[in-house]
């Protein structure tokens, strides 16, 4: 299934029914008098919250939806049927933002939640409603309220514990499929991971899940490579697991640079992504020799002020330890 996280969608709400002029005329019936019911409520339109939803991709192929329209009032005072509601399901951690003003007007994170987007019109009175001690035979009614109709941005932001984060062929993917049951594509040539992907790590009994992100490059913070679309995600994460590859030359570059694009993120959109917890890592152990790994590790914490940790996922060396500190900073 391909990834969508983001889809504009029209819709409308159902207009109320007309309210009915009628009188009765049975035989026998001396006085006969109004009978006119009033019409039924229009559908109204919904956003909700799904478990079976993991992507925005149904509303690329349809982006109209409309409630159903309130039936008319009948004879008999009989009132009509209120109009289906039309609901939209979303996966969870969706935003619907109205298109017009780029106001935020939901952030549904929680399963099952559910969101009036827009309310059905009011039937319309029927004649009987009128009718008073001075107005015996009214013929007075009412139509029904108009339709109501509105275009929605939808913005999915996925739900994950941690966000991967890295440049291209940093060993992310390959992190995230040695530790989980997921399948990212893995491969020896860059922006390999198109679009994020999730996988669930068992740790101390609890479920922690991970979002591999598409690499990274200098400039992703103004819509430079694939970087742009999808550091929304990380915004949802609880920490970041910063993968950098130890083998290159100058590894803390690599990891700088990085940073500076969750910062010129955070400084566009208002986030703060950069303030999130860290865990930094060095793959690619395997590459180098142990003096050498470990001149390039102390190397980079001097130049980052960090405390990285060293991991081959190819060689299966030190990833349960990384394991173990995203466990202790998400807090399971």
């Amino acid at each position: 299934m391909k990834f969508l996280d983001e889809a504009v969608v029209h819709v409308q709400s159902g207009a109320g029914g007309a309210g009915c002029v009628s009188f009765r005329r049975e035989k026998f019936i001396e006085f006969g008098g109004p009978d006119g019911g009033n019409g039924g409520k229009g559908g109204d339109v919904w956003v909700e919250a799904v478990g079976n939803l993991n992507t925005l991709i149904d509303y690329r192929f349809q982006q109209h939806y409309r409630a159903k329209t309130g039936m008319h009032g009948m004879g008999r005072n009989r009132t009509g049927a209120q109009g289906a509601d039309c609901v939209l399901p979303v996966p969870p951690g969706t935003e619907v933002i109205d298109e017009a003003t780029g106001e935020v007007m939901a952030d549904l994170t929680e399963l099952g939640q559910k969101m009036l987007l827009l309310p059905g019109g009011r039937g319309g009175r029927g004649n009987a409603s009128y009718k008073s001690s001075t107005n015996r035979a009214p013929y007075d009614h009412t139509p029904g309220e108009a339709a109501r109709e509105m275009t929605i941005r939808l913005r999915l932001k996925l739900l994950a514990d941690v966000g991967l984060l890295g440049l291209p062929n940093a060993g992310k993917s390959s992190f995230v499929a040695a530790v989980s049951a997921a399948k990212p594509k893995i491969a020896d040539y860059p922006f390999t991971t198109l679009q994020p992907a999730l996988g669930v790590v068992r740790h101390h009994g609890v479920d922690m899940v991970l979002a591999d992100l598409p690499g990274l490059i200098e400039g992703a913070a103004e819509g430079v490579g694939l970087g742009h679309d999808f550091l929304k995600h990380v915004s949802r994460c609880k920490a970041v697991l910063h993968v950098v590859d130890m083998a290159q030359e100058k590894p803390w570059e690599a990891y700088k640079a990085i940073r500076g694009e969750l910062e010129g993120y955070d400084a566009q959109f208002g986030s703060e992504m950069a303030a999130l917890p860290e865990v930094v890592v060095l793959n690619k152990a395997d590459l180098l020799d142990e003096k050498e790994a470990a001149k390039v590790a102390k190397e980079f914490a001097k130049k980052t002020k960090t405390k990285p940790l060293v991991m081959s996922v190819a060689a299966r060396v030190g990833v349960e330890g990384v394991v173990g500190a995203l466990g202790g900073v998400v807090g399971v």
